[in-house]
């Protein structure tokens, strides 16, 4: 038994995971409640198909996974796969294997095959949505301005809404999940 599918075992499910949500709840199931997982572009035939398991690193606090989780969330009951989520800071053994850029970025989701392998990886980020928060952070004042601390709040903030209401960031997410899993998907 891999490492992933022991995890993923004794994992909550993603629906558990949201419902016991303490931080940013109510944007994530406005989020949830929004997005409708696009029609007739196969990526649902394939994933039901298919069926893979989905292993979720995440934490409640974080902004990405507010937005992410709850469009998986539409995409997994879609095509009627599991998925399961484990708190990144519960154990960093996990998270510690699958960095991004040498840090503990979340929410990471990694496809697992029928063997429990590891398939295929997306996170944390859709290329679209990375895009804003570098443009934006560019930005941003030096460190060491005594502005930059009220500036990171007031871009946060404004992320937060961004990511709640902006509806081609969403389907950004879901397209970015699609065209990373189909190939592992079709082999």
């Amino acid at each position: 038994m891999t490492n992933e599918q022991r995890y993923f075992d004794n994992a909550k499910s993603l629906k558990q995971y949201m419902d016991d949500m303490t931080t940013k709840k109510e944007e994530t199931f406005s989020i949830y409640e929004q997005f409708e997982v696009p029609v007739d572009d196969g990526f649902i035939d394939i994933l039901t198909e298919k069926s893979p398991s989905i292993l979720v690193i995440t934490e409640d606090w974080c902004g990405d996974a507010m937005m992410n989780n709850a469009i998986l969330r539409k995409i997994t009951e879609a095509a009627e796969i599991e998925v399961r989520a484990v708190y990144r800071d519960e154990d960093v053994t996990l998270i510690d294997q699958y960095l991004t850029n040498g840090g503990r970025a979340i929410p990471i989701y990694l496809l697992l095959n029928k063997d429990g392998e590891v398939i295929s990886k997306w996170g944390p980020r859709a290329e679209k949505v990375q895009q804003y928060v570098i443009d934006n952070r560019a930005k941003f004042p030096s460190k060491e301005d005594p502005t930059f601390e009220e500036v990171q709040k007031a871009f946060y903030e404004q992320m937060t809404k961004e990511f709640n209401d902006n509806k081609d960031f969403h389907l950004a997410v879901y397209e970015s999940i699609r065209n990373t899993w189909l190939p592992a998907l079709q082999k």
